[in-house]
C-alpha cells in the first residue's frame, strides 16, 4: 500500500516543464519534493483507510439487522447437532443474547430452552454441561422463562446432571438454577 501510495503521489506531484528553477537551488527542490511526496503519501494513505472504512460500514449496515433473529435461530440449531462442539457454540451464543427479558422470550418462543433442556440431558461431558448450564442461567432471568424452562423439565435434568469435581462452576450454576426455581415457588422434587 506505501508503494502505491509513492507512485500515486510521485505521479501527481510532477514538476511541470514550464516551472523549472535555476540550478542553485536543486538541494532545496530535492528537500522541497521530498516532504511533498510524504505529504502526498499521508493522504492518501488516510484517504485509502476512509474508502476501507466506508466499505465496512456499508457492507455492516447491509448484513447486521438480518443477524439478529437469524443468528439466534442459527444457535437453536446449533443445539440440535450430534457435535458437542457445535452445541456448546449455540448455547454460548444463546448465553450472551439473553440479556434482557425481550431478547429471552424471544429464545423460548422459538423453543431454544427445550433444546437447552435436551443439550443438558444428553451431554456426555463437563464442558458441554457447563455451556447448557450457563445459558438456562442467562435465560432464568425472566420469570416467564423461569416458567417456560419449567414446562420443558428443566429441573428434572438439572437434579440428574453428574456432579463434577473438576469444574466448579456447573455446580454453582446448577445451584443458582435451583435456587430461581425455588424462589418462584416451583415444586422441586428431592
Amino acid at each position: 500500500m506505501r508503494m502505491f501510495a509513492s507512485q500515486l503521489s510521485t505521479y501527481l506531484c510532477r514538476r511541470r516543464p514550464g516551472h523549472v528553477q535555476s540550478r542553485n537551488f536543486s538541494s532545496q527542490n530535492a528537500k522541497d519534493e521530498l516532504a511533498i511526496e510524504q505529504e502526498a503519501e499521508r493522504k492518501i494513505g488516510w484517504l485509502l483507510k476512509l474508502i476501507f472504512a466506508g466499505t465496512a460500514t456499508a457492507v455492516g449496515y447491509q448484513f447486521f439487522p438480518y443477524m439478529g433473529d437469524n443468528l439466534m435461530q442459527q444457535s437453536v440449531s446449533l443445539l440440535k447437532v450430534k457435535d458437542p462442539l457445535f452445541k456448546r457454540m449455540g448455547a454460548s451464543r444463546l448465553a450472551r443474547f439473553a440479556i434482557d427479558d425481550e431478547r429471552r422470550m424471544k429464545i423460548v418462543e422459538i423453543r431454544g430452552e427445550q433444546e437447552l433442556v435436551n443439550m443438558l440431558g444428553d451431554a456426555r461431558d463437563d464442558r458441554t454441561r457447563k455451556e447448557a448450564l450457563k445459558a438456562l442461567a442467562a435465560l432464568s432471568g425472566s420469570d416467564e422463562a423461569v416458567g417456560a424452562l419449567h414446562r420443558a423439565g428443566a429441573i428434572s435434568a438439572i437434579k440428574s446432571t453428574p456432579q463434577s469435581f473438576e469444574d466448579a462452576e456447573i455446580e454453582k450454576y446448577k445451584s443458582s438454577l435451583l435456587k430461581r426455581f425455588q424462589d418462584l415457588r416451583y415444586d422441586i422434587p428431592s
